[in-house]
């Protein structure tokens, strides 16, 4: 006959809470842009509600990174930068910040390029007006900041190819700053090759004053920012649990 402690249930083992996911915003003194990366959290948080969700700037805004990764102490974190390509804050800053936390930390990559952005960018488009003229005389700017990095105008021109490949039209990128062409020169291009229906994509997290100045300089219509569209939320998931298979923890400053 079983013993009576047999019968007794073991204890339900509680499954640990998953890694944190801090997405790391750049900042902007335009305050659409904090409202917007507020709301897509909402929208992360919406999706996995299991995850804890934190926000981090690099600069401009509070919460800064350093003071969200103190916040959790030696906890484990996943960074997904909400940035488009590599570049410095990439390469640099993000990584250095994370040498000098205490928590356990993995990297993941930037948001593009990745067909989860082109559905975001396709979604913008329609929402502008786009599909309501012929393709042979139809043609996009795909405006991004730009950056001094030649591997963040490879991640560009690669977003760009993959838009024109859904798109079925000419897609040339341009820069705010930093990289040429510049969305008037890319009009001029398009305008060049009897391309008079010319769209601006705004390859932009969220409004900001680059957003606003490339939308300013578009001839035709100019689709928002990529802000709180759904695919952004799948995104950063997806770069979360890509990280955590693939990306080793981040050593700590003092042993790097």
């Amino acid at each position: 006959m079983p013993s009576q402690l047999s019968l007794v249930p073991p204890p339900a083992t509680r499954r640990p809470a998953p890694p944190a996911l801090v997405v790391v915003a750049h900042g902007s003194r335009d305050p659409r842009a904090l409202s917007t990366v507020s709301a897509l959290l909402d929208r992360v948080r919406a999706l996995r509600p299991d995850v804890p969700v934190h926000l981090g700037h690099i600069e401009l805004n509070a919460p800064l990174l350093p003071d969200t990764l103190a916040a959790l102490g030696d906890t484990e974190a996943v960074l997904v930068p909400l940035l488009l390509s590599r570049g410095y804050h990439v390469k640099q800053d993000i990584p250095e910040m994370a040498a000098a936390s205490p928590a356990r930390i993995h990297l993941a990559a930037p948001l593009g390029p990745h067909p989860l952005l082109v559905d975001a960018l396709q979604a913008r488009l329609l929402e502008a007006g786009w599909g309501a003229t012929p393709r042979r005389t139809s043609a996009v700017v795909l405006a991004a900041a730009g950056s001094r990095d030649p591997d963040a105008k490879t991640d560009t021109a690669r977003t760009a190819h993959l838009l024109a490949a859904r798109l079925g039209v000419p897609v040339i990128p341009a820069y705010a700053s930093a990289a040429t062409p510049t969305v008037p020169t890319a009009v001029r291009t398009l305008l060049a090759r009897g391309r008079r229906h010319i769209a601006l994509a705004s390859y932009f997290t969220a409004p900001g004053r680059f957003a606003t100045e490339c939308t300013q300089a578009a001839p035709w219509i100019a689709a928002a920012p990529l802000g709180t569209h759904p695919a952004m939320a799948q995104l950063l998931l997806h770069r979360y649990d890509e990280a955590l298979t693939a990306s080793p923890v981040v050593p700590e400053l003092a042993s790097a």
